[in-house]
C-alpha cells in the first residue's frame, strides 16, 4: 500500500518519505480502514520534530492519529457487518506505530466510529484529537447547562469545537480571538459573544459575564492566566491544554480565594471511557451540523511535508487534512 513515513526525526522535507508498505491485517478486536482523509495535528508535527527530546518509539512511523475512511476488513470478534461502513478514526498513532497517512490503517474497533452519511470525510478526519480534547475541556467537570464558558482561541481547532460543544450543552459561550479583525470570522453558531484580546478584554468579558465565567477552555495558560484570574467566578474551572511557557507563574491568592480548580489535559492519556463519551457526542454534533469544522485545507498525500511545514511554520486559516484516496 502507499504510505508516508519517517525513519528518523527531523525537518519535514528531510525525513518524510512516500513509498510502498505491506498492508496490515486486523487482529482480534481490530478493524482495517481504507482511508480517504488523514488529519494533521500539531502533536503529529511535534512527534516528528522530537519535541521535548522525545525519542522515536518505533524504527519507522506512519504519522497522524486521526482520519476517515471505510472499514474494509475486521478481525476475530468484530461484527462483519462493519465492513463497508464509513468511519472516523482517532488514536491510530497514539502509542501505535502506523497512523493514518497511508492507504489503510488498523486500529482497535472502538477507535473507528461510524460516520453519519451527511458528514464529509474531511470533517470526520478532524474530530479526533482536537474534538476529544475539546469535549474533555468542557465536560470533564460536569454539565455546563446554565453556566458561562470562556473559550480562548475560539478560531482554533480545539477552541471552535469546544465552543460548539458547550453551546450544545446549554452554556453561554464567550470566545476570544487575537485581533479585532478576527471577531467577524466567528459565527454566531460558535459563540454568543466574541472578544478580541488586543484591547481591554477583561472589561468586555466582565460586561458579558458580570458574575464571572464558570469554566475556561485555555490554550495558552502562561499568556492568559492574569486575564483568567480577573474574570473567573467562584469555584470556576480552568481547563488547560496548552501554554507557551511550560512553567507558568500563577496569581495564587487571587485564584485560591476564588476556589478555582486547574485541570490539565493530555489528550493521548484520557481514559477509554472519556474518549468513547466524547466520540459519541462529537458524532452527534457533526450529524446535526455537517460543517462543524468549517475551514479545511486539503493537501494530497504526496505533499505531506508541505502540510507539516504549514502547521510548523505558518498560520493556517483552517484545519490541515491530507487526501489519501
Amino acid at each position: 500500500m502507499r504510505a508516508a513515513f519517517y525513519d528518523r526525526q527531523g525537518p519535514a522535507a528531510e525525513v518524510l518519505s512516500l513509498g510502498e508498505m505491506p498492508q496490515a491485517e486486523p487482529g482480534p478486536g481490530e478493524v482495517r480502514v481504507a482511508l480517504r482523509r488523514s488529519a494533521v495535528n500539531p502533536g503529529d508535527v511535534k512527534k516528528r520534530q522530537a519535541w521535548l527530546d522525545s525519542p522515536m518509539a518505533y524504527d519507522r512511523v506512519v504519522p497522524h492519529s486521526d482520519g476517515a475512511g471505510v472499514v474494509d476488513a475486521v478481525g476475530d470478534g468484530v461484527d462483519e457487518a462493519r465492513v463497508g461502513r464509513r468511519v472516523w478514526v482517532y488514536g491510530a498513532q497514539s502509542y501505535r506505530q502506523f497512523g493514518t497517512a497511508a492507504k489503510s490503517t488498523v486500529v482497535p474497533a472502538e477507535l473507528a466510529v461510524d460516520l453519519p452519511d451527511t458528514v464529509p470525510d474531511s470533517v470526520g478526519a478532524c474530530l479526533g484529537i482536537p474534538g476529544i480534547t475539546a469535549h474533555r475541556a468542557v465536560f470533564a467537570d460536569g454539565a455546563v447547562r446554565g453556566s458561562t464558558v470562556l473559550v480562548h482561541g475560539v478560531l482554533g481547532a480545539v477552541g471552535s469545537l469546544a465552543a460548539q460543544l458547550a453551546r450544545r450543552g446549554g452554556a453561554t459561550v464567550i470566545g476570544t480571538v487575537r485581533h479585532d479583525s478576527d471577531v467577524t470570522r466567528v459565527s454566531g453558531e460558535v459563540a454568543d459573544v466574541v472578544v478580541s484580546t488586543a484591547a481591554d478584554p477583561v472589561a468586555r468579558i466582565r460586561a458579558a459575564a458580570p458574575h464571572g465565567v464558570n469554566r475556561i477552555v485555555e490554550v495558552a495558560l502562561s499568556a492568559n492566566i492574569e486575564l483568567d484570574s480577573e474574570v473567573v467566578a467562584p469555584d470556576a474551572v480552568i481547563a488547560v491544554y496548552g501554554s507557551p511557557d511550560p512553567r507558568p507563574v500563577l496569581p495564587l491568592w487571587t485564584l485560591l480565594f476564588a476556589n478555582v480548580s486547574i485541570r490539565l489535559l493530555g489528550s493521548d492519556d484520557f481514559s477509554p471511557e472519556a474518549k468513547a463519551e466524547a466520540a459519541w457526542e462529537l458524532t452527534a454534533a457533526a450529524a446535526d451540523v455537517p460543517d462543524l469544522v468549517p475551514e479545511i485545507l486539503e493537501f494530497p498525500l504526496h505533499r505531506i511535508a508541505d502540510a507539516h511545514d504549514l502547521i510548523e511554520h505558518g498560520r493556517p486559516s483552517g484545519r490541515v487534512v491530507l487526501t489519501v484516496d
